[in-house]
């Protein structure tokens, strides 16, 4: 068994819309964890340090997340977690409704999976995380990669269904992450309690559309598409400039923006030639409102949770 394992995690954006909890997409944009067998005379069993801008806002006791998936792990196996070193370098914001729980989460099931000798398998671990995060949106796609539509098996067995859903190259991820938090318990908040039959259709018709958009590339699809009544109605009036930034993205040639997660990172979907003048416009129209975003051109990940050494 290895002394150290490296898990790179990549970012993820969720819902696109109506794929709300059920969608999410895996992104250029990481955070590495290390983890090392901690060999000291002292009682020690645990030394994490961080790395990136926002290292002051991770925990670095066991109340960690990515300790924490270090412990089910051994938990689950019936066994005594190991005494641990934990490296990790930030380059996810946290709170952004970019998937960086999820990140801590699958990186710290993988890495002790893999400092255990690998006992569990892609499907054990994916069950762990849901279990972990709560739903399958960010882990999914955290944890395999690409384009991934998570659906529970309801009446005809537990667990999830995973689905790959095509991502055609023609579409380039625009991020807009602002510089201001928005936890995802407030973004649940706004929500209402319950939706009418018209929007639960809405959204339904929505998704399929949605899922052929991606695959197809089609930006007429995709503009109609990516339309919701289900969360981003509601949550955009805690993201601010979430109007402004939006028709700056359409007019500098977008098929639509939605909100990334819970917010409030803002995702537009365009194509490469319009990708850098949409990132100016996202950028701008966000300044002129008094925030300061950091904008990013990606693409779409497609190797998910990568372990080295």
């Amino acid at each position: 068994m290895p002394n150290t394992v490296t898990v790179t995690v990549p970012a993820t954006t969720a819902n696109l819309g109506p794929g709300f909890d059920c969608i999410g997409a895996a992104l250029t944009l990481y955070n590495t964890l290390q983890f090392s067998h901690l060999e000291t005379a002292s009682d020690e069993t645990l030394k994490i340090t961080v790395q990136g801008t926002e290292a002051a806002g991770v925990q670095t006791d066991e109340s960690n997340l990515a300790y924490q998936a270090f412990v089910k792990v051994y938990q689950h196996l019936g066994q005594t977690p190991p005494p641990v070193e934990m490296q990790i370098h930030l380059g996810v914001p946290l709170a952004r409704g970019l998937g960086s729980s999820a990140t801590a989460i699958v990186g710290g099931l993988v890495g002790a999976n893999a400092l255990a000798g690998h006992p569990l398998s892609s499907q054990d671990i994916l069950q762990l995380a849901v279990e972990m995060e709560g739903h399958p949106d960010n882990v999914v796609p955290a944890l395999l990669g690409n384009c991934q539509l998570s659906v529970s098996k309801g009446e005809t067995g537990t667990g999830w269904e995973i689905c790959d859903i095509p991502w055609n190259s023609k579409i380039v991820p625009v991020l807009a992450i602002p510089d201001f938090e928005l936890s995802t318990a407030e973004a649940r908040r706004v929500l209402p309690p319950t939706y009418s039959r018209a929007d639960a259709i809405f959204n339904t018709a929505h998704l399929g559309l949605l899922i052929r958009g991606l695959e197809t590339g089609n930006p007429k699809w995709l503009r109609v598409a990516l339309q919701d009544k289900i969360h981003q109605p509601y949550r955009k009036s805690l993201i601010r400039g979430f109007d402004q930034v939006r028709a700056a993205a359409l007019q500098a040639g977008a098929c639509e923006l939605v909100i990334s997660g819970a917010g409030p990172t803002l995702l537009a979907l365009t194509d490469e030639t319009s990708a850098s003048q949409v990132a100016e416009a996202m950028t701008q129209a966000w300044q002129q409102v008094g925030v300061n975003p950091e904008v990013k051109v990606l693409q779409l990940d497609t190797q998910g949770a990568k372990i080295g050494r």
